[in-house]
């Protein structure tokens, strides 16, 4: 299945944060346990990933062809980013990077 990558595009950006963060932990593949652990750790706790809303959002990138899903030694499902995966976050990246930007231009007319 050849996977168009500006669809993917597409449909995935802008980013829901969850997707981001998801994404951004399959930097080395993880199981989905890792992933809600990684997730946590990275904003301090602010979000806290429920299974269903991981798995939910896997079972969607593997179908859009954004990750692979392999078994383990243990067979224990295993998550890794593809090459369209890693397109996707270099894309989402340089999207927030603009808009941290653009924030931090404009922040001043906005405080008392």
């Amino acid at each position: 299945m050849k996977i168009k990558i500006e669809k993917v595009l597409k449909s995935y950006i802008p980013m829901t944060e969850t997707a981001f963060y998801i994404l951004l932990s399959l930097n080395e593949p993880k199981h989905g346990y890792g992933i809600i652990k990684h997730v946590e750790d990275v904003t301090n706790g602010r979000i806290r990933l429920g299974s269903g809303t991981v798995y939910g959002t896997l079972t969607k990138m593997q179908r859009d062809g954004v990750i692979a899903v392999y078994a383990d030694k243990k067979r224990k499902k295993m998550y890794e980013m593809t090459e369209v995966g890693r397109q996707l976050i270099e894309k989402e990246i340089t999207r927030i990077k603009e808009l941290h930007s653009n924030a931090l231009q404009y922040e001043e007319e906005f405080n008392d």
